[in-house]
């Protein structure tokens, strides 16, 4: 179905992940409000027929795909030059890709990586990618975490795991970092017209998870016919991306577009402050 909303025409949007599940509909969301829409994926197949379809049900011919494996740094930086030679204001920014991997595997940089794509690439791409967000002069920068958080204590010793692997601790790991770059991002980005949230979207019924452990893996398929739509997970993202509403959002973390309290560990402003020096050192932009 065609969209008649234009809130966001003239508004420039880059999503990752969005090949499928609820990065197609953040993507789909955010073009059916007029928006131009960029859509990052690894596989080319996959995202050229996701793109085709939001462009076919959002009658909306500004939506592109760009490939990028974001396991590699070399590849994100080339995606942010990329961006910044064709889009030198940038609205929005959804970090949406993640995975959750049943063994430890180590990427071209030699870090572990649900680490590497789950927290590196959005805390490297959002920093490439600061000067085209400063200058929409409003922005957002909206970023998928989960309720996995919960629980979870991030070793910022041991980043890659090398001392003991477990898939989900990885990824609950991964998704504490997500909300400490985030309320870090918003202080940092404080006055600059820069938007930070981050959200929950639910269990939703997609591919997530298919590369996970064998017991992940069962409880998907268990569970599976109660989970959400990828359109329903989308929502919340979608409306801090794009609603006025949304203007309030800096720092906060987000469940069904309401804010939420998320862990004690979240909410640590030190191991926020830590964590970001650690973040520059591994993506190459400290020497410290």
């Amino acid at each position: 179905m065609v969209s008649t909303d234009d809130s966001m025409v003239g508004r420039v949007c880059l999503v990752t992940g969005a090949s499928s599940g609820i990065g197609t509909e953040i993507a789909r969301g955010l073009a059916r409000r007029g928006a131009t829409v960029v859509m990052v994926a690894r596989d080319r197949a996959r995202g050229e027929a996701a793109r085709d379809d939001v462009m076919r049900t959002t009658g909306n011919d500004a939506v592109e795909l760009t490939l990028c494996d974001l396991a590699s740094q070399r590849q994100v930086r080339e995606l942010a030059a990329a961006m910044v030679g064709r889009y030198p204001v940038l609205h929005v920014l959804v970090h949406n890709a993640g995975l959750i991997l049943g063994s430890r595997v180590l990427t071209e940089d030699g870090l572990e990586t649900t680490f590497a794509v789950n927290h590196l690439a959005p805390f490297l791409l959002t920093e490439l990618l600061r000067e085209p967000l400063e200058a929409a002069g409003s922005a957002r920068v909206v970023t998928v975490a989960s309720e996995a958080h919960r629980g979870a204590e991030i070793d910022l010793d041991d980043p890659s795991a090398e001392r003991g692997y477990s898939s989900w601790r990885a990824y609950a790991q991964s998704k504490l970092a997500n909300i400490l770059f985030t309320r870090e991002l918003a202080r940092r980005t404080q006055g600059s017209g820069i938007v930070a949230s981050c959200l929950h979207p639910g269990v939703v019924r997609s591919g997530f998870g298919r590369q996970g452990s064998l017991l992940v893996r069962a409880w998907f398929k268990i569970v599976g016919p109660l989970l959400l739509s990828a359109e329903k997970g989308a929502d919340t993202a979608v409306w801090l991306a794009s609603s006025p509403e949304a203007e309030a959002a800096g720092g906060g973390y987000y469940i069904r577009r309401s804010p939420a309290r998320p862990s004690r560990a979240a909410r640590d402003a030190e191991s926020a402050r830590r964590l970001w020096g650690l973040s520059e050192r591994l993506t190459g932009l400290s020497d410290g």
